[in-house]
């Protein structure tokens, strides 16, 4: 076992590469392994000392905290939601369970929370009681971009009688050393004062041949992950708030040490039959609408496979089978591999709107990166 200098050159060549064309404003990368991070790079505008908006790359920190409520038997993932939040069964939720919610088969991917409903709690649990089914729960797997983890975000704080952001920090971040990922400070700063990356949009759409060209369609699916939604994280109010479901902020060394943790559990923040069982039992093989492949879902994480298409679930084509990991939006990527023992995270604050040349750049600079270290 060990570390591939020349493998480790390669990538960081890659991932600086349109820093260096001047598509991408910025961005920062981390490798995690032995516990410890071996990598940390950071290119264009920005200072190793810059954190980013993680964007669903934040689901997995939520997760880790129901993990332990599971473990403690506060949560039952066979449950119904309505044990802990009764009113949340109105117009015909009343059946599901927090395993889909966890799994994103509970029916509800399009359900709204705007930002001004999500700054206090009261207000949330009314919009969540209001909302309406677009399927029947446990049919099938639709992306529930932030609507499941509010859903999860009060659940923790019924069960703690605390606040999911507190009690991820004092729970998981907390103990390893990386401090306050969600609901950070004034949104401007955390409390050492380091800077933000804002977030801008770069280059132009993929034109419709070029989509048919390379998904078969002509047209992408309409999700509330718009243009405006991504931007709203600029707004010290709506980073301030910790959106559970994409709200994280953290530089690149923190996500990896989280990781690590994962791979490691030298803190035992989860019992071991637990953490094996969510970062290596697929709960969800629906397939993906617009992918067309197993979602391989676990409680929590999207688990590569070996059918062949870890690319397609944002792991690239070098990672083993046993990769786990949760990308965010417009090219955040997050991964560990147990084969290995790397951990991996990339972030950026430019958001290409090439919906085609976006993935392609995950899938390059996670290939690069899963060879990094030689398998066990």
């Amino acid at each position: 076992m060990g570390l591939d200098q020349g493998a480790i050159n390669k990538l960081l060549d890659r991932a600086r590469r349109e820093v260096d064309d001047g598509l991408l404003p910025s961005c920062q990368l981390a490798l995690g392994y032995e516990g410890e991070v071996v990598v940390h790079e950071t290119f264009g505008d920005a200072t190793p000392d810059t954190r980013y908006i993680m964007y669903s790359a934040t689901k997995p920190f939520v997760a880790s905290v129901m993990w332990q409520l599971i473990a403690e038997g506060l949560i039952d993932p066979a449950a119904r939601v309505t044990e802990y939040f009764p009113s949340f069964g109105a117009n015909g939720k009343e059946a599901i369970t927090v395993e889909q919610v966890m799994l994103h088969t509970s029916g509800f991917p399009q359900a709204p929370m705007n930002s001004v409903r999500w700054v206090a709690r009261p207000s949330r649990q009314q919009v969540m009681t209001d909302w309406h089914l677009n399927w029947e729960p446990g049919t099938a797997f639709e992306y529930h971009p932030t609507s499941a983890h509010w859903v999860l975000a009060e659940l923790i704080d019924t069960v703690t009688g605390g606040d999911y952001r507190d009690e991820l920090e004092r729970r998981v971040t907390g103990p390893i050393g990386i401090g306050r990922l969600l609901g950070v400070g004034d949104g401007l700063t955390d409390t050492t004062d380091r800077p933000i990356a804002v977030n801008v949009f770069v280059g132009d759409s993929a034109t419709p041949d070029e989509l048919e060209a390379a998904f078969g369609i002509r047209q992408l699916p309409v999700t509330e992950v718009t243009d405006a939604a991504l931007l709203r994280f600029n707004e010290p109010g709506a980073r301030a708030v910790g959106v559970p479901g994409g709200g994280g902020i953290a530089d690149a060394t923190q996500i990896v040490r989280f990781y690590q943790e994962l791979l490691h559990n030298k803190l035992g923040l989860w019992p071991a039959d637990l953490l094996a069982d969510v970062t290596g039992r697929v709960r969800n093989t629906f397939p993906d609408p617009f992918t067309k492949t197993s979602a391989n879902r676990s409680l929590g994480l999207v688990l590569a496979g070996a059918d062949g298409r870890s690319h397609l679930r944002g792991m690239g084509r070098t990672l083993s089978p046993e990769a786990f990991g949760h990308n965010g939006a417009k090219g955040q990527l997050v991964w560990a591999d147990p084969a290995t023992g790397l951990s991996f995270a990339y972030l950026t604050n430019g958001l290409d709107a090439n919906e085609v040349r976006e993935p392609r750049r995950g899938t390059s600079i996670n290939s690069l990166a899963g060879v990094c270290a030689t398998r066990a």
